[in-house]
């Protein structure tokens, strides 16, 4: 199961109304899908004590409430909303290509057995092999960038498309989909009615998986990726299609994920199957290939899967692994140091 922050959609007092994207995972009797959910966030000493009471670790919280259920062609790996036009979200699935939906105007489905896939608004297409988990749209304009076990970044641009999405008609709510789906076929079907877009650019400069990818915040054209050639790389569209900087051993192990700092943006973190999580300065880093991390960060027992800048607080992060835990860090604090960790 997948689970994704979207959206404000509303704030009032004692709390506000966020959108949150969910995806069910089966075991093939009833179709996988990508619901989208409204979450209501209490909000701490101001909040009645009976809404808080009514939170049960245990149980379905009353606060998620589905609002779509999309049916999706496989698996979903990974979720990412639109900045610039929040209603548009493109997810990964076992597969080379990247699907585009405009989560407002897609018909709401009832999960049953033998319901058809819903389809897509577009494909993306330019993999030739799956692109499971990297996965990032840019917050500077409607681009999208992926990379997958053809050791491929791709970048497309779905700007036509955005411009020309528009909010539905309140009038014409959304209805559920019939028919039936006849095996792995149906899902084929609904990608080959999708609008097919070629991307704007293929990027090679890795040697296995493509394991994550992270536009430059401010920038469409600047972006990093991580395999399981143990590389970070930095590329510039501009520039053309080799890269930048390409740090050759960056960890000891594969690189999982990879994220940039939105408020200090020559800052990057890195998380790797060696445990840890480090932190370079792309102002030491050198195109040729040359460049060591500015931290290291020890605090996992196992491979660390995520990384996150906090969008407020330039020097803190937090990181995640298959040890169970989240840590959270500050390194202005203290390097070594970790300031929470939540196990799980």
């Amino acid at each position: 199961m997948i689970c994704r922050w979207g959206s404000q959609l509303e704030q009032a007092t004692y709390k506000s109304r966020q959108r949150l994207y969910l995806s069910e995972q089966t075991d093939g009797t009833v179709p996988n899908t990508l619901v989208i959910a409204n979450c209501e966030v209490v909000k701490p000493r101001v909040a009645a004590a009976e809404h808080i009471s009514q939170f049960n670790e245990e149980a379905r919280s009353p606060f998620v409430k589905k609002h779509k259920t999309i049916i999706h062609p496989g698996e979903v790996n990974r979720i990412r909303e639109l900045p610039q036009k929040r209603q548009i979200v493109a997810t990964h699935t076992d597969g080379p290509e990247v699907f585009v939906w405009n989560v407002d105007t897609q018909p709401n489905c009832q999960v049953v057995v033998g319901a058809s896939v819903s389809k897509p608004d577009l494909t993306l297409t330019g993999h030739t092999d799956n692109a499971e988990f990297a996965l990032a749209l840019s917050p500077a304009a409607p681009h999208v960038l992926s990379g997958g076990k053809d050791q491929c970044v791709v970048l497309w641009s779905i700007e036509d498309f955005t411009t020309s999405a528009k909010d539905p008609s309140p009038s014409k709510p959304a209805t559920p989909t019939g028919g039936k789906q006849k095996g792995s076929g149906a899902s084929q079907s609904a990608v080959a009615d999708s609008t097919k877009v070629a991307p704007r650019g293929i990027f090679k400069g890795h040697s296995e998986t493509v394991e994550d990818v992270q536009f430059h915040p401010t920038s469409d054209q600047e972006f990093c990726s991580v395999g399981d050639d143990s590389c970070l790389i930095l590329w510039d569209a501009r520039a053309g299609h080799d890269p930048v900087v390409k740090v050759e051993r960056a960890h000891d192990a594969d690189l999982h994920c990879v994220d940039w700092n939105s408020l200090e943006d020559h800052l990057l973190l890195t998380g790797s199957a060696d445990n840890s999580v480090r932190m370079f300065d792309r102002r030491k880093l050198s195109g040729k290939g040359q460049g060591t991390p500015i931290h290291k960060f020890q605090g996992h027992s196992a491979a660390v899967l995520c990384v996150q800048w906090c969008p407020e607080r330039k020097s803190v992060f937090g990181s995640s692994a298959e040890d169970g835990f989240v840590n959270i860090w500050d390194y202005e604090k203290n390097v070594e140091a970790i300031l929470a960790c939540y196990s799980f």
